[in-house]
């Protein structure tokens, strides 16, 4: 999963067609237990471009999107964002691709 580098970065990319951003953190025992899972759900939905933001070095992103749990996920297409699965709860496969899948018809 490629890592954020830059703010504009960040910008530049949730104005794409289809983004999911990850927040994560080293730190962080949940969001190491998915990393395992994460190439298959890169592989299973080529139509995202999914990138890695660590919560420690984009502190300011996360405040301004109200992530304060992690690991957590926010889509955005174009520029809006079309869906969030934030929590501090640790999140199984199943229940990352159900809010993929939920978002609708910009997931395909």
């Amino acid at each position: 999963m490629e890592k954020l580098q830059s703010v504009e970065q960040f910008e530049e990319l949730k104005n794409g067609e289809r983004t999911m951003f990850m927040f994560t953190a080293g730190w962080c025992p949940d969001c190491r237990v998915i990393d395992p899972i994460l190439p298959g759900l890169e592989a299973d939905y080529p139509e995202y471009e999914f990138v890695s933001v660590d919560r420690d070095e984009f502190i300011d992103i996360c405040q301004e999107l109200d992530v304060f749990g992690i690991p957590s996920f926010i889509a955005f297409h174009e520029g809006k964002e079309v869906g969030r699965f934030v929590s501090k709860d640790r999140k199984t496969r199943e229940e990352i691709e159900e809010f993929i899948n939920g978002l609708g018809s910009i997931s395909k």
